[in-house]
Parts: C-alpha cells; sequence; structure tokens
C-alpha cells in the first residue's frame, strides 16, 4: 500500500488547535484506532501544537500526517524540545512534552520540529 500524505497548515493561533485536534480524530478514525487510541493522539497533537506556539518567526503551524498501514505518523513543524527558561509557562511546556512522549509510541525531535508515531494494533480474533 502507497502511504498517504496529508499536509495541513493553520495560523499561528491557539483558536486552531482544536481544528487540528478535530482534523486528526477523523483521520485515526478513518484508519480504524481505537478510541483510546485516538485521545492519545488528539491530546498528543493539541501538546505539540501549544509548543509550537512559543517559537518565533513563524506564523504558521505547519502538519504533516503520514497514514500507512501500520502506523499514522504526524509531524508538527517548530516544536522544541528544549524550553527556555525563561519562559513563564515552562513547567506547563515541559509536562506537555511528558504527555506526547507517554501516550505515543514514538516520539522523535529534529531541527524541524517533532514526529509522533501511533502503531496500529492487529486484533487477531
Amino acid at each position: 500500500m502507497n502511504k498517504d500524505i496529508i499536509n495541513l497548515t493553520i495560523p499561528r493561533k491557539p483558536d486552531y488547535i482544536s481544528l487540528v485536534r478535530l482534523t486528526t480524530s477523523g483521520i485515526a478514525y478513518s484508519m480504524g484506532l481505537n478510541v483510546d487510541d485516538i485521545e492519545d493522539i488528539k491530546v498528543s497533537i493539541g501538546e505539540a501544537c501549544i509548543n509550537s506556539l512559543m517559537s518565533d518567526g513563524k506564523e504558521e503551524i505547519s502538519l504533516v500526517f503520514e497514514i500507512d498501514e501500520e502506523k499514522l505518523s504526524i509531524e508538527v513543524m517548530n516544536v522544541k524540545e528544549e524550553i527556555p527558561d525563561d519562559l513563564e509557562e515552562k513547567r506547563e511546556r515541559e509536562l506537555g512534552l511528558l504527555i506526547i512522549k507517554s501516550l505515543m509510541d514514538e516520539v522523535i525531535f529534529n531541527e524541524d520540529g517533532i514526529k509522533m508515531v501511533k502503531y496500529i494494533e492487529v486484533d487477531n480474533q
């Protein structure tokens, strides 16, 4: 099966994070993920977008969804693993990263942002 790629770009405003969560939910549901996994992904994508809001210079939040038979991979640009010490919400941002790492199957940081992966479990019934 070929991978499907979906690109989503939203204005860098908190008001649009609910749109990202809703879109993510629809994609995950169409892949057959269970309700618990969908909720984990929605929470993680929300935390990643909140983290991206604190980056400088970008007017948009860009996301890439990669769909294949075994997994859903989501990249969110401008997410930083290192939270500046002078940031007022430093503890909340660090907690957000911890939440992402605990809810997703794989979390990779790179110079562009974050890549989060949720594997699809196949029932052997």
